[in-house]
């Protein structure tokens, strides 16, 4: 999966300044102080089980209807007192909330 957290990824979250090649076969050169394996890997699977938790919030990002229709419809519901459009955006936007849930 393209969105998997990497060995570099947990590294760097454990020690920021770490400096290390990771090779494809998963073997690491250090040139700063190693950090355990069990370590890098008990980060990894905890920064893997945050990105998860949140796929919900990326579905919604790009399924929410744009902002500038957001501001037509309110517009037009507190200048013209016409909630049509407003109504419209209220259901797309209730619409994506249902169809990407929390959980």
């Amino acid at each position: 999966m393209a969105d998997d957290i990497n060995i570099l990824q947990a590294v760097l979250a454990i020690d920021s300044t770490a400096q290390v090649t990771v090779y494809p076969d998963g073997t690491m050169k250090w040139n700063t102080t190693p950090i355990a394996e069990e370590d890098i890997l008990a980060k990894q699977a905890e920064l893997q089980a945050e990105y998860d938790a949140l796929e919900y919030a990326r579905a919604r990002a790009v399924e929410y209807p744009i902002t500038t229709e957001f501001i037509e419809a309110y517009t037009e519901k507190e200048i013209l007192n016409d909630d049509t459009k407003w109504n419209e955006y209220v259901s797309k936007y209730n619409q994506v909330r249902t169809d990407n849930p929390k959980e």
